[in-house]
Order: structure tokens, then sequence, then C-alpha cells
């Protein structure tokens, strides 16, 4: 099952548990809507055709959804009842943090064998190197704010550019170390408004536009809020704002994000079969690794310093 937010890729992971599972003469089943649908009995058989001609989509054809009634003991109970009326052995659910942490719960609560796959574009999961989506939620980002770039140089204007991040700015660092933005907001760093400033007003002596690249998370608030706040110092600067918003989710997964979804699509199945279990798949360094899942929503992925401070002096 797929659950919380999509991310590319989730559909090369579900392609990958499939094919690995009927190789094994293992019988798997797909579970649509996430928890939901393991509490509504929406379970439904998957094949070799089930998955063809999936890997190349975006979204998952599994569909996902959160689910209230999945933090109560009576629809953890009822999803279990459920389990068990079907003959499943084993779960592999592929998501983030909120996805964990369920499995987590009911995983001890009813001591059920569990696999997670990380699908998240926030690449936020400790226990891996990248999550599966961040890779092609950091190309989409470029690409849109490059065109963004052209028509701020037409016209000689300073955009700020909100992208996903609620809680970590991966996407908002590497996207604006890869488009040559100004200056990058995030919430792992106090955002400082003069210092913010004083760049912008010594980037336009030599420099005809700026980019400022803003995590929608930051204590600043959004990209709204921080523009505002900067129009009230600088009333000279024609200041644009532009949300990607849910662009930054869909589109066809890139190479890497479909390999890494395959690959741990397959080291799921063959983890179950060698009896772990209460554990994330992840890749660090070219190796695989299992982090349990309290390690892994608990311990997040920290941002690495380095492209911080490379961002200053870069721009």
């Amino acid at each position: 099952m797929t659950s919380g937010g999509d991310a590319p890729g989730m559909n090369a992971a579900v392609r990958a548990v499939v094919r690995t599972c009927l190789k094994f003469d293992i019988e798997v089943f797909g579970i649509k809507r996430g928890y939901a649908g393991m509490i509504e009995d929406v379970f439904f058989e998957l094949n070799k055709r089930s998955v063809s001609n999936i890997i190349q989509r975006g979204g998952t054809i599994l569909k996902s959804a959160r689910s209230k009634d999945f933090m109560t003991e009576e629809g953890r109970k009822t999803a279990h009842e459920n389990l068990k009326a079907r003959g499943i052995d084993g779960l592999v659910v592929i998501g983030g943090d909120g996805t964990f942490t369920g499995a987590l719960v009911f995983s001890k609560e009813y001591n059920f064998p569990i696999v997670g796959i990380p699908g998240t574009i926030d690449n936020d999961l400790f226990g891996t190197d990248f999550t599966i989506g961040y890779d092609t939620a950091i190309n989409t980002a470029m690409r849109a704010i490059d065109n963004i770039k052209d028509t701020a140089n037409a016209h000689n204007r300073v955009f700020f550019i909100e992208v996903m991040g609620r809680d970590a700015g991966f996407i908002a660092i590497r996207s604006g170390i890869a488009t040559g933005a100004e200056s990058v907001i995030i919430p792992e760093r106090k955002t400082n408004l003069d210092e913010m400033v004083k760049v912008m007003v010594d980037h336009t002596t030599k420099k005809t536009s700026s980019i400022i690249v803003v995590a929608e998370g930051d204590e600043s608030g959004g990209a709204y809020k921080i523009a505002e706040k900067v129009s009230e110092r600088l009333e000279d600067f024609e200041i644009r704002v532009s949300i990607l918003g849910h662009l930054q989710r869909g589109g066809s997964p890139t190479c890497m994000d479909r390999v890494l979804g395959s690959r741990l699509g397959y080291e799921a199945v063959l983890a179950l079969k060698a009896g772990k279990a209460g554990i994330m798949i992840g890749e660090m360094s070219g190796q695989i690794v299992y982090t349990p899942f309290d390690q892994a929503c608990k311990h997040q992925q920290e941002l690495n310093p380095v492209l911080i401070d490379m961002v200053n002096i870069l721009a």
C-alpha cells in the first residue's frame, strides 16, 4: 500500500514488490487508499499485468489517503481483522513519517510483520540517503525556477519562489543552489531579513534580477509574508511571488527515482522473507540498510550545513 503524500517513483516500488513476490510464488494484494482502504477492506489481488507499464507514471496506482480512523484503536482493530480474514502474512507500506508512525503503532499492537519503503518528496527520513520522489521533485522545482528566472531577467524583477518543505528545506536548498538563487530560506536556519535585504541591495548593482527560494515551512511565513516584509523595506524593488505547490509532486519519475523505487521494493520483499519486520528499507552509500520505524520517524535526516554555506558564497 501507499500512504500519505504521493511521490514520483512509488509505482516503480509497487511494481518491484509485486514482481518479486510472484518470482517467489508469493500471493500479493494491493490495498487502495492506504490505511483507509485497510479499514474499508478495499483489497485486490495483483499480478504481473497489474503492474505493467506503470514504472514511468507519477502518482500511485494504489491511490493514497490520510486516515483519521486508523489513529483510533477501533480503526486499527478493524484493519487487523480484515488482514486476518484475507490471510495476509505481512505488509509493505510505502510512504513517509506519518505512514511509518502508523505502522509502528500497528505492528506493536498486533505483532504484525511490516516493512516500510521511504516514499516522500521531502527527503526527511533518517536511514536513507534519498527518499523515493525527492530527485524528481527537485528537478521539477529547478525547471520551474529556471523558467521564472527568464521572466525575472526580462523585467528586472525580484521573485520569491515558494517550494514544498513544511518541516525540512531539502527541496529549497538543492533547487536554490542549482538555479543560482541569491538566497534560500529554510526551516533549519533562522531567517535574518536584514541580512537578506542587504544581499538583495548589493546584488542589484551587479545583476538585473534576484531569485529567493523559500521553503513553505519557514518560521517567518511563506513566500507571500516574507515578500511583504521585504517590500516594506525596499519600496523601489519590483517584487513578485510564485508558489510552485503540488506541481512538485507530479510528473514522470526520473531515472534515479525509478531505480531507487525498484531496488527498495525488491529488498522489502527479501526482508519480509528473511523474517525482518518493524523496519524501513533504505539505501546509504550504495548499500541497503534497515532502520527501525521509531528511529526513521524520530531521527529526521539532517540538512548538510555545507550546502547552506554554499548558497551565499556561490550567489
